[in-house]
């Protein structure tokens, strides 16, 4: 087995470090884009609730008023609009996320 001398040896140390800096230099710039994205995932979803929480009382209230008569009191109808309009919703918007995913995938 050869013996390195101690050029050889600082030169192998110079290179390992570069490389681990290039790693964590990748690491990070990874990390930063991931939080950016799961930020944004995050604040959607917080505007996304406020706007349901603000249609809720609309949506009760018209469902209320058109099944006064209905034995449930517009519960069981409210119940079933609420889900069918937010199914939908989920439907579209999958659609449209999945459509811009496979645009970035293209490119």
């Amino acid at each position: 087995m050869k013996k390195l001398t101690s050029t050889e040896i600082l030169e192998t140390k110079r290179k390992r470090a570069e490389n681990i800096k290039e790693k964590t230099k990748t690491g990070v710039e990874k990390f930063k884009k991931e939080f950016k994205k799961e930020m944004n995932t995050a604040i959607m979803a917080a505007f996304g609730f406020l706007i349901a929480l603000v249609w809720k009382d609309v949506i009760t209230n018209f469902v209320n008023n058109l099944s006064e008569k209905s034995p449930f009191h517009g519960v069981l109808i409210s119940a079933l609009g609420v889900t069918i309009i937010c199914v939908l919703g989920i439907m579209f918007f999958s659609r449209i996320l999945k459509e811009k995913e496979e645009i970035v995938e293209k490119k």
